[in-house]
C-alpha cells in the first residue's frame, strides 16, 4: 500500500466510530499519525440526540487497536462545542504528534422535529456541534497550516446540505452552513498551499445508521423493523445499495494526496444517485 502521507499528522473528530473513525484508519494506513478525538456518551432514558446512543470504545481501546496496524496514533476526548477542551486536545496532540496537517471534521449529530415546535436546544446543539464546532476546529487549526504553507481541510458534510427533509431542519441548516465554510475556508487558504473540501454523503451504513433504524422503527406505528427500513433505503437508492464508510475514507485520503492540490473550495457528494 502506497504510504503518501509519511510524515503528515491528521486530525479526526468523531474519530472513535463510523464515517470517522474510517477515515482515521485509512489516514493510518496511509502513513499518516493520527489525532483522534469525540466526545461519546452513554445512553440515557429519553435522549434525542443520537450521539447518546453511541456507546462506543474507550479512547484506550481505540489506539490499541489502530495501532495494531502499525503507526502513530494518539485519541482521547475532544468535544468540539466547547473552545477549552479543543484547545487542551490540540495542545496534547500536539505534543504526542507534531502540528496538525490534516484536519478532518467529522463530529456530527441530528436532531428530528418539525419546525412548529421545535425546541431550542435541540436546534442548538446541532448548529453547535456539525457547524459551530468545525468552525471552531479549523480556527484552531489553520493558522499553523498557513504558516507550514501545506493543509488539508475535509469537512464531512451531506446531501442534506443541498436538499431538505421534513423534520430535519437543524440537520439541514447546519450542512448547509458547512459548505459556506468550507469555500470561505478554501479561498482564505488558498495562497497558503491550504485545500478544503466538503464530502456529502447520503445515508452511510454505520451504527448510528442502524441506531437511527431502530429509534424510527420503535416510533412507527406500522410495526416495521429496523430492519425493514434499512432495505427500504437500500431500495430506494438508485444504485440499490447502502454507501460504506471505506468509500469516504477513500475520498479523504485521495484529497490528501499532493497530485488533489487543485481540488479545492468543492462540496463532493457520495450519493450512490441519491438526493437525500
Amino acid at each position: 500500500m502506497e504510504r503518501y502521507l509519511e510524515g503528515r499528522v491528521a486530525l479526526v473528530t468523531g474519530g472513535f466510530t463510523g464515517v470517522g473513525l474510517a477515515i482515521a484508519e485509512e489516514l493510518l494506513r496511509r502513513g499518516a499519525a493520527v489525532a483522534i478525538g469525540s466526545r461519546i456518551g452513554k445512553e440515557r432514558a429519553g435522549a434525542k440526540d443520537k450521539a447518546y446512543y453511541l456507546g462506543a470504545e474507550e479512547a484506550s481501546e481505540i489506539r490499541t487497536a489502530l495501532e495494531t496496524g502499525a503507526g502513530q496514533v494518539f485519541a482521547g476526548h475532544l468535544d468540539v462545542c466547547d473552545a477549552g477542551t479543543i484547545q487542551a486536545f490540540m495542545a496534547d496532540a500536539k505534543a504526542a504528534l507534531g502540528p496538525v496537517d490534516i484536519l478532518v471534521n467529522s463530529a456530527g449529530t441530528s436532531f428530528q422535529s418539525p419546525i412548529c415546535g421545535h425546541p431550542d436546544d435541540g436546534w442548538l446543539t446541532v448548529i453547535n456541534t456539525n457547524l459551530n464546532g468545525a468552525f471552531r476546529m479549523t480556527r484552531a487549526a489553520l493558522p499553523g497550516m498557513i504558516d507550514r504553507g501545506w493543509g488539508r481541510i475535509i469537512n464531512i458534510a451531506s446531501t442534506a446540505a443541498s436538499t431538505g427533509h421534513v423534520e430535519y431542519a437543524a440537520y439541514c441548516a447546519s450542512k448547509s452552513g458547512l459548505l459556506g465554510l468550507t469555500r470561505v475556508t478554501a479561498l482564505e487558504g488558498a495562497e497558503h498551499g491550504v485545500t478544503c473540501v466538503a464530502l456529502s454523503p447520503t445515508w452511510v451504513e454505520t451504527k448510528m445508521m442502524r441506531q437511527s433504524m431502530e429509534l424510527l422503527a420503535a416510533e412507527d406505528g406500522s410495526k416495521q423493523t429496523a430492519a425493514d427500513m434499512m432495505e427500504e433505503t437500500r431500495q430506494r437508492t438508485p444504485q440499490k445499495r447502502i454507501v460504506q464508510v471505506e468509500e469516504l475514507a477513500a475520498a479523504a485520503a485521495f484529497l490528501c494526496r499532493e497530485e488533489a492540490a487543485g481540488i479545492t473550495m468543492e462540496g463532493i457528494q457520495i450519493s450512490a444517485g441519491a438526493f437525500w
